[in-house]
């Protein structure tokens, strides 16, 4: 069975019980586009005023391992980037990403995370992948144990 669209006769729409003979080669439709006009103005209301707004960071996932977190007594001292430490910053140290880089820091057994700035080099324990001050510590939930399983991302601006 074949199928195929075809102009009707203009005696099927009075008729449709008596099917009307459809020749493809000589029927021919006319089409005319005719545009419509809008029954009202519809625009956007523009404020000159207003900025853009500013799209989501993007994270590029570092990968999970250990964190711990920075002593009380070094509080105060140099980091390896020139700033004195502050353990009521949010703040961390990573062996390689460069100083600045925000990371997002989540903890795996609670789901709870923040965002650190890399300011230090270390931590130098074996198995560790950052240290972070004690205040981010504080937020994640680490105090207790002193270390636990996170997650790391780069914030990219």
């Amino acid at each position: 069975m074949l199928l195929g669209l075809a102009p009707l006769a203009a005696s099927s729409a009075a008729a449709p019980d008596a099917p009307a003979p459809i020749e493809a080669a000589t029927s021919s439709a006319a089409v005319e586009l005719v545009p419509l006009q809008p029954e009202a103005d519809i625009a956007a209301p523009v404020l000159a005023d207003e900025a853009p707004a500013p799209s989501a960071p993007q994270e590029a996932i570092l990968g999970r391992g250990s964190a711990s977190y920075y002593a009380a007594k070094f509080d105060g001292r140099r980091t390896a980037s020139g700033e004195r430490f502050d353990n009521g910053a949010m703040t961390a140290a990573h062996r390689t990403l460069p100083f600045g880089t925000r990371v997002r820091v989540t903890n795996l057994a609670n789901g709870r995370s923040v965002v650190v700035r890399i300011n230090d080099r270390g931590p130098f324990t074996a198995g560790r992948m950052i240290d972070v001050s004690r205040a981010a510590a504080s937020e994640l939930g680490l105090v207790a144990r002193g270390h636990g399983m996170v997650e790391l991302a780069v914030i990219a601006d």
